[in-house]
C-alpha cells in the first residue's frame, strides 16, 4: 500500500472510531440499559466533534493522543504509557528460585514428620508464584497430612474445601464431606496424629461420650453419703464423694477445712448454675458421660467446670458441645460463649464452620468481630485458636475478594502479629505493603516493604521503588532497581520494573530485555501495543497482543485487544474478545473500572448481524474444529445469554478453559454446570468432574457409576473411562476402558463430544498396539471435524514407520488450527534434525511456556558435546519456567559433567515440586553418594 493509501486508511478508522465512541458516550449518560440501545444512528446528535480549521477547508482529524486527552469525546480509553504499570507479585518471590526450592526440600528431609506441617505451608507460599493450582493443593494436602493439633487440622481442611469452592454448590452444606479424612470436618476435631490415615476414607464418629476407664464406678468406699445442693427453692441430691472427685477445689470444699464440709445442705443459688444444670453435674459425677442435654445446659456445665476447675467435666462438655455445632448460625452464637469459657474444642468447631462458609460469610459482622481486631486475635490466642496459618488463609480469601478493602488490611495486620519465622514476617510485610500501595498510602507501604527486605525478601525492593516513584522520586526508584540488576543475576521482571523509571529509548530497551529474559511476562507485550496505538499502528498493536494471548489468556490482554478492534470498527472481533473475557471474569469492569463489560457487549451488538441459535451452533462447530478456543468461548457465552440453564454448555466452557490453562474459571464453570443440572444423573457427572480435577479420582469414579445406575449417558461413561485411563493400564484394564468408550458412543451426544471420545478411544487402541482400529477411530473423528485427531493419526503413521505421512498429517493440523504451538512441537518428531529445530523454534515462539522444545534443543547440544551451551539453554528456560522435567534433565547434565553439587541442587529442587518422581529420586540418590 502507498503512503497516501495508508494515511487515507488511518483517517477512515479514526473517523469511525470517534463516531462509535461518541455514540457510546452519549448513550451511557443517564439512561437505563434498555434505553441505551434504541437508536441505530452512528451519531447521537448532529454536532461535528471536529470543527473545520479556519485556514483550511479540510476536516482536521486528531491523533490517538489527542483523542485520548479529549474527555468529552472519549471518557473511557486506553491506559497511557506513562501511567501504565504491571501489578506487584503478592507472593514470596525468590531471586534464586531453584536454590530456595532445594533448601526447602533439605529442610523437609531433615525435619521429623510431626513438625513438617508449617514447612509445607512455607512451600505453598514459595510455589504460589508459579500459579499452578494442583501443585498448591498438594502443598496444602501435605500440610494437612502432617498437622498435629486440632486447630491446624480445622484450618487446613477448610482451606482445601475452599479451593474446591464447595460453598458454591447449591444444596451443599458446610459440613458435607467428600468421604476422605483429608477434608472431613468431624475428623478435624479429633486429637491425635496419624499421617498415614489422612487419605483414607473417613467414618462417622460418635460424640465423645464414653465412660472413663480411669474412674472406678463400682467403688463406694469414698462416696461419703448424700449432699444436698440448694438452688433457690429446690434441692439436687448428689453423692458427696463423686462431686468431690470432680476437682481439687470441690474436694477441699466438701472434705477440707471449709464449713461446707460439715453440712449436708449447701446453697448453690449464686454459683450461676440452674437446677437442671446441677442435675447434669450429678449425672456426670456418677457415670462420667452425658445424656442428651440441650446446648444451654452444656454451656452451664462449661461455666461450672471453669468455676470449680473440673478439668474432666470441662473437657467432656467442651468436646460434646463441639460435636453438636452443625450450622453457621449456631457457630456465630456459640463462639462468644466458647471464648468466654475458654473451651478450645468448641471454639475450633465454631471456627471450622465459619471458615468452611468462606467467602460467603467473610463480611458478616460477627465473623469480622471474631477475627479482625487485635483484641479478637488475642482472645482467640487464649484458647490456642490464633495462628499464622489461620490468618494466612483468611487474608488470602480477602485479597482474592477485594484487595483494597479495610477487612483485607486488618487481616494482614493480624497476620503480621502472628508471624514468627523470617519467611512469615517477609510475606506478611510484603503483602501489607502491596495493599497499602493500592490504597495510595505510599509512605506506609514503603515502610512495610522495607521491613520485608529486612526479613530477607529482596523482591520487596520493587515495592519500595514503586512507592518512591509514586512520591515523585523517579531517580531513586531507578537506582534501586538498577542496583538489583547489578548485584543479582538479571531476570525479566527486573528489567520490566526498571522500564517504569527509564526514559526515552532506554525504556523500550528495558521492556524488550524483559521479554527476552522472560517471554511469559504480559506487561511488555501490552506496553509495546499501547505505544503502537499511540503511534496510530493499530494493526501492529493487535499483532503484538496476539503474541501473548496465543499462550497466556488474561482479561486485561483481551480487553486491550478488544479496544483495538473497536478502533478498527471490527465490532465482531471486539465482541468475541469481550465475551471471552466475561467467561474468565463475569463481573469485569472495562476501561479502568468505568464500564461493565457486558453492557459494552450489548452496545456493540447493535452494529453486528445477530446470530440465531442455529447460527451459534454452526459457529461453535467451526471454531471448535479450527482449534479456536477463544472464539469457541465467545460463542458459548452468547449461547448462555439466551439459555443460561444449559448445563452442557457450561461444561463445554469448562473444557475450553482448561485447554487455555484457566483452571479457576474452569472450576467455576463446572460448578455452574452442576448447579443448573436438571436431573440427578447429570448432576452426579459434574460433581464427578469436580472431584477428578481436584485429585479425588476414586470419588469421581463412584459418582460416574452412581450416575450410570440412574441413566446411561455419554458423559457418565466418558467420565468413568477418562478417570480409569488416568492410571497405568494393563491389557484387561485397557479392554474395560475401550468398552466404556464404546458404550459412551452409543449414547446420544453431539459431534463435538463424540469426536473427543473417538480420539480417546484411538489413543487406547494405540497403547494396545491395535493400530488399524486406532486409525479408524481417528478417521471417524476427523469426519465430524474433530481436528485434533490429525495428531493421533500421525502417531499411527509414525508407528507404522511411515514418517512422511505422519509429517503430512501434522501439517494438515497446522493449516487448520488457530493454536498451532503443540502441532509444531509434535510435527518435529516426524522430520530430520534441521526441520525439527525449525518446528521447535516456531513452537517456542508461539508458546514459550512449552518445555519440550528447550529440553530437545539442550539434548541436541549435549549430543554434540556442547555441554556448557546445553546447560545454558535449560538455565534460560528454567529462569522463567522452573519445570520438573527441565530441572531433572539439567541435573542429569550436571551429573554427566561431574558437577555433583549442582546436580544435587537441581534434584532437590525437582523433588520439592514432586517428591515421588522416580527418575529424580534415583538421580538424587546417586549424586548424594558422589557428592560426599
Amino acid at each position: 500500500m502507498s503512503r497516501e493509501g495508508k494515511e487515507e486508511s488511518g483517517n477512515i478508522w479514526k473517523s469511525r472510531f470517534v463516531s462509535l465512541i461518541l455514540q457510546l458516550s452519549h448513550t451511557m449518560r443517564g439512561f437505563k440499559l434498555k434505553d441505551r440501545c434504541k437508536t441505530t444512528q452512528v451519531h447521537a446528535d448532529n454536532t461535528n466533534p471536529f470543527p473545520i480549521s479556519p485556514t483550511s477547508s479540510k476536516l482536521q482529524y486528531p491523533t490517538i493522543n489527542s483523542i485520548l486527552s479529549e474527555s468529552p469525546f472519549l471518557p473511557y480509553g486506553l491506559p497511557k504509557t506513562h501511567s501504565f504499570e504491571p501489578p506487584l507479585d503478592l507472593s514470596l518471590k525468590s531471586l534464586d528460585f531453584v536454590q530456595s526450592l532445594a533448601d526447602l526440600y533439605r529442610k523437609l528431609q531433615m525435619t521429623q514428620d510431626f513438625n513438617k506441617s508449617l514447612l509445607h505451608l512455607e512451600q505453598y507460599a514459595l510455589l504460589y508464584t508459579l500459579g499452578d493450582p494442583k501443585l498448591l493443593r498438594r502443598c496444602l494436602q501435605s500440610a494437612r497430612q502432617h498437622a498435629v493439633d486440632v486447630h491446624s487440622k480445622v484450618v487446613l481442611s477448610a482451606w482445601l474445601r475452599f479451593e474446591r469452592r464447595e460453598d458454591e454448590l447449591v444444596g451443599s452444606s458446610a459440613f458435607d464431606c467428600i468421604g476422605r479424612v483429608l477434608e472431613c470436618p468431624k475428623t478435624a476435631l479429633l486429637h491425635g496424629y496419624d499421617p498415614k490415615s489422612v487419605f483414607d476414607h473417613c467414618q462417622s464418629h460418635p460424640p465423645p461420650n464414653q465412660i472413663s476407664d480411669a474412674y472406678n464406678f463400682l467403688t463406694s468406699e469414698n462416696d461419703g453419703g448424700i449432699i444436698h445442693f440448694c438452688i433457690h427453692n429446690q434441692e439436687v441430691n448428689c453423692i458427696r464423694g463423686r462431686i468431690a472427685a470432680l476437682s481439687a477445689p470441690l474436694k477441699s470444699m466438701l472434705y477440707g477445712d471449709f464449713i461446707e464440709s460439715d453440712k449436708e445442705k449447701i446453697d448453690f443459688t449464686h454459683t450461676g448454675i440452674s437446677v437442671d444444670g446441677m442435675r447434669a453435674v450429678d449425672s456426670f459425677s456418677r457415670t462420667r458421660r452425658f445424656d442428651s442435654y440441650p446446648p444451654n445446659i452444656l454451656l452451664e456445665l462449661l461455666s461450672f467446670a471453669n468455676r470449680f476447675c473440673c478439668e474432666e467435666l470441662k473437657s467432656a462438655s467442651d468436646s460434646y458441645l463441639a460435636s453438636l455445632v452443625s450450622d453457621i448460625d449456631e457457630a456465630l452464637i456459640l463462639i462468644d460463649y466458647a471464648l468466654d469459657e475458654r473451651a478450645p474444642l468448641l471454639v475450633a468447631s465454631c471456627l471450622q464452620l465459619m471458615l468452611r462458609e468462606l467467602p460467603g460469610y467473610l463480611y458478616n459482622p460477627k465473623v469480622l468481630k471474631t477475627f479482625c481486631s487485635s483484641e479478637a486475635r488475642e482472645r482467640l490466642a487464649t484458647v490456642g485458636q490464633a495462628s499464622f496459618l489461620l490468618y494466612y488463609f483468611l487474608s488470602q480469601v480477602a485479597i482474592e475478594d477485594n484487595m483494597m478493602s479495610k477487612v483485607t488490611l486488618m487481616l494482614l495486620e493480624r497476620l503480621k502479629e502472628c508471624a514468627t519465622e523470617r519467611w512469615q514476617k517477609a510475606l506478611a510485610m510484603h503483602q501489607l505493603g502491596c495493599v497499602l500501595l493500592q490504597r495510595k498510602d505510599y509512605k506506609e507501604a514503603q515502610h512495610y516493604f522495607e521491613m520485608a527486605i529486612e526479613a530477607g525478601h529482596v523482591y520487596s525492593v520493587v515495592g519500595v521503588a514503586r512507592a518512591k516513584f509514586k512520591q515523585g522520586q523517579r531517580f531513586l526508584a531507578f537506582e534501586l532497581i538498577n542496583g538489583i540488576i547489578s548485584e543479582y543475576t538479571p531476570t525479566g521482571w527486573m528489567y520490566q520494573e526498571r522500564s517504569l523509571y527509564s526514559l526515552g529509548k532506554q525504556k523500550i530497551l528495558d521492556v524488550n530485555d524483559a521479554t527476552r529474559l522472560d517471554p511469559a511476562l504480559s506487561f511488555p507485550y501490552k506496553y509495546r501495543a499501547i505505544v503502537m496505538v499511540e503511534e496510530n499502528q493499530i494493526e501492529a498493536a493487535i499483532v503484538e497482543i496476539n503474541r501473548i494471548v496465543g499462550f497466556k489468556v488474561s482479561p486485561d490482554c483481551l480487553e486491550l485487544r478488544a479496544w483495538c478492534f473497536i478502533a478498527l470498527e471490527d465490532y465482531q472481533s471486539a465482541i468475541r474478545d469481550i465475551r471471552a473475557l466475561l467467561t474468565l471474569e463475569p463481573n469485569y469492569m472495562m476501561f479502568r473500572g468505568k464500564m461493565r463489560a457486558d453492557h459494552l457487549v450489548e452496545l456493540l451488538s447493535l452494529h453486528v448481524q445477530p446470530w440465531s441459535p442455529a447460527d451459534c451452533w454452526m459457529q461453535l462447530y467451526d471454531r471448535w474444529s479450527s482449534v479456536d478456543d477463544i472464539g469457541s468461548l465467545a460463542v458459548i457465552h452468547q449461547m448462555l445469554i439466551n439459555d443460561p440453564g444449559r448445563s452442557i454448555l457450561r461444561f463445554r466452557q469448562s473444557l475450553l478453559l482448561l485447554r487455555l490453562n484457566c483452571q479457576k474459571a474452569a472450576m467455576r464453570s463446572l460448578r455452574l454446570a452442576r448447579n443448573h443440572s436438571t436431573s440427578t444423573y447429570e448432576r452426579l457427572v459434574y460433581e464427578g468432574w469436580i472431584l477428578y480435577d481436584t485429585g479425588h479420582r476414586e470419588e469421581a469414579l463412584a459418582k460416574a457409576e452412581e450416575s450410570i445406575s440412574l441413566q446411561r449417558s455419554f458423559e457418565a461413561f466418558f467420565l468413568k473411562a477418562y478417570a480409569l485411563a488416568d492410571a497405568t493400564l494393563d491389557s484387561e484394564s485397557s479392554s474395560y476402558v475401550i468398552q466404556l468408550l464404546e458404550e459412551a458412543l452409543k449414547c446420544p451426544s453431539d459431534g463435538l463430544r463424540k469426536g473427543q471420545a473417538l480420539n480417546n478411544l484411538g489413543s487406547i487402541y494405540v497403547d494396545c498396539n491395535k493400530l488399524d482400529l486406532a486409525a479408524d477411530c481417528y478417521v471417524r473423528a476427523l469426519e465430524i471435524k474433530h481436528t485434533r485427531a490429525h495428531q493421533g493419526l500421525a502417531r499411527v503413521y509414525h508407528l507404522k514407520s511411515d514418517r512422511k505421512s505422519a509429517y503430512e498429517e501434522m501439517t494438515k493440523l497446522i493449516d487448520k488450527a488457530q493454536n498451532k504451538a503443540s502441532a509444531y512441537e509434535k510435527r518435529s518428531e516426524y522430520c530430520d534434525r534441521d526441520m525439527a529445530n525449525g518446528d521447535l523454534s516456531m513452537a517456542s515462539l508461539l508458546d514459550p511456556l512449552r518445555t519440550y522444545p528447550y529440553r530437545y534443543m539442550a539434548a541436541v547440544l549435549m549430543d554434540d558435546q556442547r555441554e556448557t551451551e546445553a546447560v545454558e539453554e535449560l538455565t534460560r528456560a528454567i529462569s522463567f519456567k522452573p519445570d520438573l522435567q527441565m530441572l531433572n534433565l539439567r541435573a542429569a547434565f550436571h551429573e554427566s559433567m561431574t558437577d555433583f553439587s549442582r546436580a544435587l541442587q537441581d534434584s532437590e529442587a525437582a523433588l520439592c515440586l514432586d517428591p515421588n518422581h522416580k527418575d529424580t529420586l534415583d538421580l538424587y540418590s546417586r549424586t548424594r553418594l558422589k557428592n560426599t
